[in-house]
């Protein structure tokens, strides 16, 4: 069994939505943890991971396995884009679970992500919904700067809810903003560090959305058997 690092959730983080909702001082005082669990942790910072689709399939089964994440609100999985083995593993190892389309405003990028999307439709997926990230930069003086263009995850959203039959919302439009990266770098997320900043705030309605989506695994039998 591995014991996936833990990060704690600050208890004074306020969200954007804590005052408007009932219980929100409770909530606050039991922000839970982060547990995370990555390939690079096991091997050198400089090593590449050359594995093809068999290990590949194998490492993704072996950390929804053997992994101890205990009761969990959402499983998320950081997958490379396009339609590669591991994205068929995902579908066949968690069926039922939901498809977050994560994409950049222009063409060619929503070409590779709505194809993406497409392939939940053959791996008994769902596709819950469709995020634009790098959107439009706020500038010091309120405009805004389209740096990869506009409408790319409106674009992907109404084409995979045409494409699938039901509807792919679009769950946000996460702006350019530089504390993002400051974040990042320092190993901080921004909603934590800059809470009011443009995309905080954007990332803050994104997380409401899909935790509204509720829980689509629960109770659900997977293909897979937990290792003691």
């Amino acid at each position: 069994m591995i014991l996936p690092p833990v990060v704690e959730v600050p208890t004074d983080l306020k969200t954007p939505y804590d005052d408007a909702a009932p219980g929100a001082s409770q909530r606050r005082a039991n922000r839970g943890v982060i547990k995370v669990i990555s390939i690079g942790m096991f091997v050198d910072p400089s090593q590449p991971v050359a594995w093809r689709g068999p290990m590949l399939h194998r490492a993704v089964e072996q950390f929804l396995t053997d992994v101890h994440f205990g009761d969990l609100d959402h499983l998320l999985l950081d997958l490379p884009p396009g339609t590669g083995d591991i994205a068929i593993s995902v579908g066949q190892l968690l069926p039922n679970s939901g498809v977050l389309v994560v994409s950049t405003p222009q063409h060619a990028a929503v070409t590779v992500a709505e194809r993406s999307g497409a392939l939940a439709q053959q791996t008994d997926q769902k596709v819950t919904g469709v995020v634009e990230n790098m959107s439009a930069m706020v500038m010091p003086d309120g405009t805004r700067m389209e740096v990869f263009g506009a409408g790319g995850g409106a674009t992907i959203a109404a084409s995979l809810t045409e494409r699938l039959g039901y509807d792919v919302p679009l769950l946000g439009e996460i702006p350019l903003d530089v504390t993002v990266r400051e974040g990042a770098d320092r190993g901080e997320p921004a909603v934590w560090a800059n809470p009011d900043s443009p995309a905080a705030q954007h990332l803050w309605a994104v997380a409401k959305a899909i935790d509204e989506q509720g829980r689509n695994l629960a109770g659900r039998r997977l293909g897979i058997t937990p290792r003691g």
